[in-house]
């Protein structure tokens, strides 16, 4: 298979199953006669379960590889995804193994771009998004990958035929800020785990070309492992063409007590994020798009030395040093709320002061050009705006740890102890740009008017305002956490991390000192809990955990309703922000066994989940399109429960998941919602607890199944199936709800040789086109004059991708 530990783990695996067989009167009862054997004559017991006392270890902190710990014994919901699984799906998105085989994660996408999704966990995101609140940590082989200015997690930077495995925690406050519904560490490949050379070539519908290779070599106590990949996506929407180019190498040295990486990686994608559509474009063709350009340009690079060394008496040392470089340009084509101005300044571009009712002085509302003049007004064009931002940040970390496995007092005992520390140095500029909206609703800054092209700005610096702001973000930590067995089947966990943040901006340009700044947060989040063996075939376990999240930059610059920010965002002022707090209570049953007739392996998992967040910060909409503003609410509750199996036997996969989550406001207060049909005169609507979080699904199924039928020829199909949502702004739960999806797929191979395989892949096989994100627009929108279209309906939409089909070739040696 071209990778020595799979082999490995297969020997292991066999020798297991092989070791189960003996247990005719069930492994329980041998392993409590000391009996490892029987008599070949003696009758057979009707035992229907043999259990498979597999050992899974994962290392419960940010470094992944270090000594970890049994994850049997951690006492909230793991999930591991491996490398195969990823190999399985043949995705250029690591979000979409991700969906597929983690129970309660679904990938929401807005931007209608299968290389820019949010993904949701228990409710939480980690999206790449600017402007959504970020509620997962996510770690790259021990690097903190949420960026420094927004928090956001640009998921298209990361390629899949790299990882070698995915660890998803929740309960878990070890991980540092954002992990308030959990965290995902994030384990590549290198040379000592994976070894041979690979190469895929595939195509597909919508002009999709996707290549990558892989390769893994090790010399005695040298390995190195390099892969690069490039994938092009014409998009299935009109004008969202995507382009993504990835690059990934490790080198390694291993010695019988230390292991060294010096890790390199680089990646650009180019994204057309086209974003929802009005749900009258969309009566037209499901491919229709509004206002455009959108697009967003990523680029990343990083270096990074992890080590772990044994330095005796139990001890293990490990370590993380990294600097990582990121910008992103992002281009927004807007339409405006521009209009003739009235009264003394009749004749001249105004923004629409009907959408800041608490501003009196008409002259704020006056549009200057790029040098402080009035923009007079053009009959008979339709205005827009195309809306640039830029981001660029360099970030800089170092983690240390420590861990112990000494027994005490004759039991076993695990401790960790670390610290860590990120630096983000970051600059952050937008604007606004005067355009015209074309009858193809794309905004073109050309045309024989005033002010065609011109930056332009507001004089009262509200809505129309460039922006440069540079800016620092310190982030402080230090963890501990212990496991000891009181009896051998009882452990108990408890630790803490001390989380200090710091965060520093300053205005570029001169014109706005309301950003100027200087916010600290501090918190120690506790961690406890228990695990009990209640058989070998059955764990129970429980726990109480605390998270804190420090709002970020770009948060923190935007929170001002009366001065509403670009989201993908200009910045503003800063009222301040309060951190956000999480507790959560979990408890639930995992186990494995072996089946007594095919010899296969069921492991299974089922649990409960309660978060509670304090000062949680949403997003809320401004009544200029393209724009919002974040706020601090009391409360919100996320609560639910979720479940799922795998079941190997032979030439037989099998996996299943179920997932419930309740997630609720819990307070009474107002909340802009300008757009929403049950808004009142000013633009708001009454939240009262209990009434539903907007956008995130209810209800969340999944089913999959592949069969070896010859030892050439393999298929299988999944089953992914998301319940209803309310729609972002829909506060009060008082329109119909978005209905529930589902989306089948199919895939098979055929292995022509043994270096050699041919693939093909089937998405949503029944071209189901239901949404999966929704919201609301403005209707009274200037666009509409140029298009001709009446827009009648508030709901703006992003249909599912339709039927698709893709073919490619594998080769490996």
């Amino acid at each position: 298979m071209g990778a020595q530990n799979v082999a490995r783990k297969s020997a292991l695996r066999s020798t297991l199953l092989r070791a189960a067989g003996i247990a005719s009167l069930g492994f329980a009862q041998a392993l409590a006669s000391g009996a490892l054997a029987q008599d070949a004559a003696a009758p057979i017991a009707a035992a229907p379960t043999y259990v498979l006392p597999e050992v899974d270890v994962v290392s419960p902190s940010p470094l992944p590889g270090a000594t970890g710990e049994q994850r049997d014994q951690l006492p909230a919901m793991t999930t591991v995804v491996t490398d195969k699984e990823f190999a399985n799906t043949r995705s250029p998105n690591v979000t979409d193994t991700l969906q597929q085989r983690v129970p309660g994660v679904v990938v929401i996408d807005l931007n209608g771009n299968p290389f820019s999704q949010d993904l949701y966990y228990r409710g939480f995101t980690a999206s790449p998004l600017q402007g959504t609140p970020q509620g997962l940590a996510v770690y790259q082989n021990g690097m903190r990958v949420n960026e420094a200015f927004g928090d956001t997690v640009n998921w298209d930077l990361i390629p899949p035929q790299a990882i070698a495995r995915v660890d998803l925690f929740t309960g878990n406050p070890i991980f540092g800020l954002n992990a308030l519904g959990g965290a995902v560490s994030i384990e590549m490949k290198n040379g000592f785990n994976w070894q041979g050379f690979e190469a895929q070539v595939m195509g597909g519908s919508f002009g999709r070309a996707a290549a990558y290779f892989q390769y893994g070599k090790q010399i005695g106590d040298y390995a190195v492992y390099v892969t690069a990949d490039t994938a092009h996506d014409g998009g299935w929407r009109w004008n969202s063409p995507s382009t993504v180019t990835r690059a990934y190498g490790d080198v390694g040295y291993r010695s019988q007590d230390s292991e060294v990486h010096f890790i390199a990686s680089g990646s650009y994608s180019y994204l057309g994020v086209i974003g929802p559509t009005p749900y009258n474009l969309l009566s037209q063709s499901l491919s229709s798009v509004f206002t455009f350009p959108q697009s967003t340009l990523n680029e990343a690079g990083s270096l990074a030395m992890t080590g772990k060394f044994d330095v005796g008496a139990g001890w293990q040392i490990a370590s993380n040093f990294y600097i990582r470089h990121f910008q992103q340009w992002h281009t927004d084509g807007n339409d405006s709320d521009i209009e003739e101005c009235d009264d003394d300044n009749e004749g001249f571009l105004c923004l629409d002061d009907d959408n800041f009712p608490s501003v009196s002085n008409e002259n704020a509302f006056v549009i200057h050009d790029k040098n402080g003049n009035p923009i007079p007004f053009t009959p008979n064009t339709v205005y827009g705006t195309i809306d640039r931002t830029k981001t660029n940040s360099t970030t800089t970390g170092l983690t240390l740890q420590a861990s112990n496995r000494t027994k005490i007092l004759d039991r076993d005992n695990f401790f960790t102890l670390g610290g860590s520390i990120d630096r983000g140095f970051f600059t952050f500029s937008s604007n606004s740009m005067l355009g015209r909206i074309l009858p193809s609703l794309e905004v073109a800054p050309t045309g024989n008017f005033p002010g065609s092209g011109d930056i332009i700005q507001t004089a009262g610096m509200i809505g129309y305002v460039p922006t440069a702001l540079s800016g620092t973000t310190t982030y402080y930590g230090i963890y501990a956490l212990d496991t000891y067995n009181l009896t051998p089947e009882l452990a108990l966990s408890a630790g803490a991390r001390a989380n200090i943040a710091v965060l520093k901006t300053e205005d570029a340009t001169g014109l706005n000192p309301d950003l100027n700044s200087s916010s600290n947060y501090n918190r120690i989040n506790p961690v406890v809990g228990l695990t009990y063996k209640i058989a070998p075939w059955i764990t129970a376990y429980g726990g109480y955990s605390e998270a804190n999240r420090a709002p970020t930059p770009l948060e923190l610059n935007c929170a001002n309703p009366d001065k509403p920010c670009l989201l993908e965002n200009s910045l503003v002022s800063d009222p301040p922000l309060q951190q956000v707090v999480s507790q959560t209570i979990e408890a639930g049953l995992r186990g494995a066994t072996v089946d007594p007739w095919f010899s296969g392996r069921l492991a299974w998992k089922a649990g409960y989940f309660h978060t509670n967040n304090t000062n949680d910060i949403i997003a809320l909409a401004s009544t200029i399109t393209g724009r919002g503003y974040y706020a601090n609410v009391p409360g919100t509750l996320r609560q639910g429960v979720e479940a799922g199996f795998t079941y190997d036997a032979g030439p037989l996969s099998v996996y299943g998941s179920y997932s419930y989550t309740d997630a609720t406001y819990r307070f009474t207060g107002e909340l802009a919602s300008p757009f929403n049909p049950y808004a009142d005169e000013n633009g708001n609507v009454l939240v009262t607890p209990g009434k539903h979080i907007v956008g995130i699904p209810s209800q969340l199924g999944k089913v999959g199944i592949d069969y070896q039928f010859t030892p050439q020829f393999r298929a299988g199909a999944d089953v992914l199936i998301v319940g209803n949502q309310y729609l972002v702004g829909d506060f009060t739960n008082q329109n119909p709800m978005m209905p529930m999806y589902w989306t089948a797929n199919l895939h098979a191979s055929y292995q022509l040789t043994e270096n050699f395989q041919i693939f093909g892949i089937v998405n949503n096989l029944f071209n189901n086109r239901n949404a999966s994100y929704g919201s609301f627009f403005e209707t009274d929108t200037n666009a509409q004059l140029a298009n001709g279209v009446s827009f009648t309906d508030p709901r703006t939409l992003t249909p599912l991708a339709p039927l698709a089909f893709y073919g490619g070739v594998k080769v490996n040696f």
